[in-house]
């Protein structure tokens, strides 16, 4: 079996797969959607060899059923979990965050016996502000819950305008930043961050999969059209797969991790990993396209 490729997730040291796993389609308010169907996917990522999985604690079914699904083999991959959410369960994962303290002791704590762990590799603060992380003194809470054990890395789950402060704080081991070739506000920012030892996770590198095909939006895949980006895809290729080997041509972008419930989309990424980042000519093309369409970095 052809290997996945590998990269060094920053200051961690962690050697993760380029592709990820992200469970986020498993949450609780998505009903239609069984412990037997996530299994049968999650071993079908594991046997291809990926090693890196992301949920969250207001995923809640996706917890829980990493925790007795795939117990057996927490020895074949990396496990991130983020916090700061409160369990709406059943209603819907979008929870309100609580950014105190005792919030993130009691996700990390809950997290662990829904996954049955001691502890995991990595927490995420999940999608706080700069204003809320300087609040609720976030950054000493993670420190804590590092140094009891629980989890041996902290990151945060970011955007901008807060990813520039967070960034120069010098504190997080990993940022989960949204990136492709639709969504390329955070192009620089990676690079930057990367040079300074932060571990890069990616979310939306496949933006969601195609209008239609996927769950992504029209207006965000709009750009594709606009650029023509179908002109340059290969034979054989979708474009869904084209996006994720866009994200995979940026050199910082450790771990992509794409969520999907359908055996057939992860085979295509994981096909289209296989196939690798796009040539360098195809790859400067696509830049010189989606800027012409108006899809740029953010500046430094």
């Amino acid at each position: 079996m052809e290997m996945l490729p590998k990269a060094i997730l920053g200051r961690t040291g962690l050697e993760v797969t380029r592709l990820g796993f992200g469970c986020a389609n498993y949450r609780d308010n998505i009903t239609h959607w069984t412990p037997e169907q996530a299994t049968k996917g999650w071993n079908m990522a594991l046997d291809a060899g990926i090693n890196f999985f992301d949920t969250a604690y207001d995923y809640v079914n996706s917890e829980e059923w990493i925790g007795w699904a795939l117990r057996s083999r927490y020895d074949e991959f990396y496990l991130a979990s983020k916090c700061g959410c409160t369990d709406t369960r059943p209603t819907s994962n979008d929870s309100n965050h609580s950014w105190t303290r005792d919030n993130l002791f009691r996700n990390i704590e809950i997290s662990l016996r829904r996954l049955n762990r001691d502890s995991i590799d990595i927490i995420q603060l999940h999608n706080a502000t700069v204003e809320e992380c300087e609040k609720g003194d976030l950054v000493r809470a993670l420190s804590d819950i590092r140094d009891q054990g629980m989890v041996k890395w902290i990151g945060s789950s970011t955007t901008n305008p807060d990813l520039p402060t967070f960034l120069s704080w010098g504190v997080f081991d990993v940022m989960q930043i949204p990136y492709s070739a639709l969504q390329r506000q955070h192009e620089l920012w990676i690079e930057k961050a990367a040079k300074e030892g932060v571990g890069i996770i990616i979310r939306g590198g496949v933006a969601q999969g195609e209008t239609g095909v996927g769950r992504g939006a029209s207006d965000t895949w709009e750009i594709f059209d606009k650029a023509s980006l179908k002109d340059l895809m290969e034979n054989n290729e979708t474009p869904s797969s084209f996006v994720l080997r866009y994200t995979l041509s940026h050199p910082n972008a450790d771990t992509i991790i794409v969520g999907t419930t359908k055996t057939e989309h992860l085979q295509e990424n994981i096909d289209a990993t296989l196939r690798g980042p796009l040539n360098a000519d195809v790859y400067n093309e696509t830049k010189r396209r989606l800027a012409l369409a108006g899809e740029i970095p953010d500046p430094l």
